[in-house]
């Protein structure tokens, strides 16, 4: 005997069960949307109320703590001892005050582009054309160079500022005897200027010469212009002492002392 197929009964009502699915998950994400835009009103008035009271608080010193309150190198302590009130106030700044001499001995060189004094409160930039300081591709500076600088040593020197003296150049490479690259170009030139500052009064010890040859450049080396404004000479008057300088220089004074104990025990040893 034959067995008799069963036939299965067809389903018409499955879409119910994937429409059921879309139904959960559509409302599952209209309730995201709606906690998420809802503003949780007491919660902001609490945040509010404390920073309204935080920032109402009475003052909790009598002098509080001032930003800027060092006094600037240049300025003794002692200096300020017996000023108050507003008198404080119209003490010089170093920094501001060699800005403003520049700006009136070398208006004219400023007008032409030749010379530049920018800055901020930390420091200031007087930028030099090297062509007022120096012949193409040298280091010996012109005739005119040592009278211009000893003009700005005149403004330099009553201060005790920090002097870093930056030489630079374009890209154009320099093959002489005296200067292989522009790296040693820029360092001798750098030095030169060192050295009439010196020469001009302004203290060796506050001053170091660093070369960065064709590297930083300010403009495009593609054009005449740009390679003019590249070849140049930058005095970066800081108004802080490095303090690496002055750990070095504990070590250095630190290390002169055992050496003087050492040789002072070997003297007395050969009596």
């Amino acid at each position: 005997m034959r067995r008799r197929q069963h036939q299965e009964h067809e389903n018409h009502e499955r879409w119910l069960v994937s429409y059921a699915d879309f139904i959960t998950l559509l409302f599952a994400f209209f309730v995201v949307m709606y906690s998420i835009s809802s503003v949780n009103e007491g919660k902001y008035k609490v945040l509010s109320d404390t920073l309204v009271g935080a920032f109402n608080q009475p003052q909790r010193s009598i002098e509080p703590i001032q930003i800027g309150e060092e006094i600037p190198r240049g300025l003794q302590r002692s200096d300020t001892q017996g000023i108050s009130g507003g008198d404080a106030d119209n003490l010089v700044d170093p920094l501001v005050d060699i800005t403003t001499a520049m700006q009136q001995a070398f208006g004219d060189l400023i007008r032409a582009g030749d010379l530049e004094v920018r800055g901020n409160e930390l420091w200031i930039e007087i930028e030099l054309n090297s062509s007022l300081l120096f012949p193409s591709g040298d280091a010996l500076p012109t005739d005119e160079a040592f009278g211009l600088i000893e003009r700005i040593a005149e403004i330099l020197a009553p201060y005790e500022n920090p002097i870093h003296v930056e030489g630079f150049t374009d890209n154009q490479p320099i093959r002489s005897r005296l200067y292989p690259t522009n790296w040693e170009l820029s360092a001798a030139r750098a030095a030169s200027v060192v050295r009439m500052l010196g020469n001009g009064g302004v203290n060796p010890e506050r001053m170091a010469a660093v070369g960065y040859g064709e590297f930083k450049p300010v403009a495009d080396n593609g054009t005449a212009a740009g390679r003019r404004a590249n070849r140049r000479v930058v005095l970066l008057v800081s108004r802080y002492l490095d303090q690496r300088h002055q750990s070095w220089q504990g070590d250095a004074q630190d290390a002169d002392a055992m050496r003087q104990a050492r040789s002072q025990a070997g003297t007395g040893t050969a009596q």
